[in-house]
């Protein structure tokens, strides 16, 4: 792919305000479409989209969320930046397969939380699974957002673009509280990086929190996810209704909740 595509295609996807992680995942797929060519996207047509569709289902055996986001970036491509001539909604999506997320009881949630490593980490993970944060909600968190007057926490432009407020425990409150005491991080980020400018990396918490999976010999797979998965079952144990689950979780269907 070109520079000057992939520069139009970064522009209209931020002119129609997709997240950033978005982007780079469309940009990454369109790529690799143009890379297995060896040819320019706007040399290629439907066809070449239906040989590289076989060529992910067949032989690189891609799983249907991968399969589908490649669908999404090439429908964006042809659709918007190429506007080409003919239908883009014939790029067919593929089937996912429905499958019930994993949780964890409460013992085996005490023997995860007792295997984390490391204050920064351990502080994270509690925060996805005592508010049902997303990851990059959880990293994305500033100090100010924790409100312990009105026991919320304020989770920022979380997917969709969307604010919202979530309750705050006072259990988990006391682990905020503890964790800043012993760390005190520096500039505007709860949760910073060794410079103080961003963030700490999600991949360095996504290792954290597999790693503790192990070590406290779980038999499930225990992915970030889960513990905000792990959440919401609590939630409906304990009697929540869906659609205040839903809001909780700032999901925009409540589909996604009902799994």
């Amino acid at each position: 792919m070109s520079s000057l595509l992939r520069t139009r295609l970064i522009e209209d996807l931020r002119i129609r305000n997709r997240a950033e992680n978005t982007i780079k995942i469309y940009v990454r797929c369109v790529a690799d479409f143009a890379k297995y060519f060896g040819r320019s996207p706007e040399e290629l047509g439907a066809e070449h989209i239906r040989e590289y569709q076989r060529y992910l289902v067949e032989e690189k055996k891609a799983s249907w969320a991968s399969f589908n986001q490649t669908v999404c970036a090439l429908r964006f491509l042809y659709g918007t930046t190429l506007s080409v001539d003919w239908r883009v909604t014939q790029i067919p999506h593929g089937k996912r397969v429905t499958q019930l997320p994993e949780v964890l009881s409460f013992s085996e949630a005490s023997r995860f939380f007792s295997s984390v490593r490391g204050h920064v980490h351990l502080t994270i993970l509690q925060v996805m699974y005592g508010a049902g944060l997303r990851l990059s909600e959880a990293l994305n968190l500033k100090p100010a957002d924790i409100d312990s007057e009105r026991m919320v926490l304020r989770v920022r432009q979380g997917k969709g673009h969307k604010d919202r407020y979530v309750p705050l425990s006072s259990t988990l409150l006391e682990s905020l509280r503890a964790y800043y005491r012993a760390c005190r991080p520096k500039g505007e980020w709860l949760f910073p990086n060794r410079t103080g400018r961003y963030p700490i990396h999600k991949t360095a918490v996504q290792r954290a929190c597999r790693q503790a999976g192990l070590a406290a010999g779980l038999q499930k797979r225990v992915t970030t996810h889960t513990l905000r998965h792990s959440y919401a079952t609590s939630l409906l144990e304990m009697g929540v209704d869906l659609r205040t689950i839903q809001l909780v979780l700032g999901h925009s269907s409540l589909s996604t909740t009902a799994v």
